[in-house]
């Protein structure tokens, strides 16, 4: 199972058995590792993963909610 984790004030986190592509559909290589922190507040030296350039910079209380329902796919 995949588990994603929006955290407060930081990155994404990602654990589980996953895979994560670029642009063009060509994997990182994540040397095996099963969890990593993807950022979120476009700091960061290593994007798309989390190298902690959001602290004392980045302020989003993460708190889920229900989206609306999708909206129909046109005909």
């Amino acid at each position: 199972m995949t588990t994603i984790k929006i955290n407060s004030n930081g990155s994404i986190r990602v654990e589980g058995e996953f895979e994560i592509i670029d642009a063009n559909g060509n994997p990182y290589d994540l040397a095996g590792r099963t969890v990593v922190t993807l950022c979120r507040c476009g700091l960061s030296q290593n994007k798309p993963f989390c190298d902690s350039s959001h602290r004392g910079e980045f302020a989003h209380e993460s708190v889920a909610f229900a989206l609306p329902p999708p909206k129909p796919k046109p005909e």
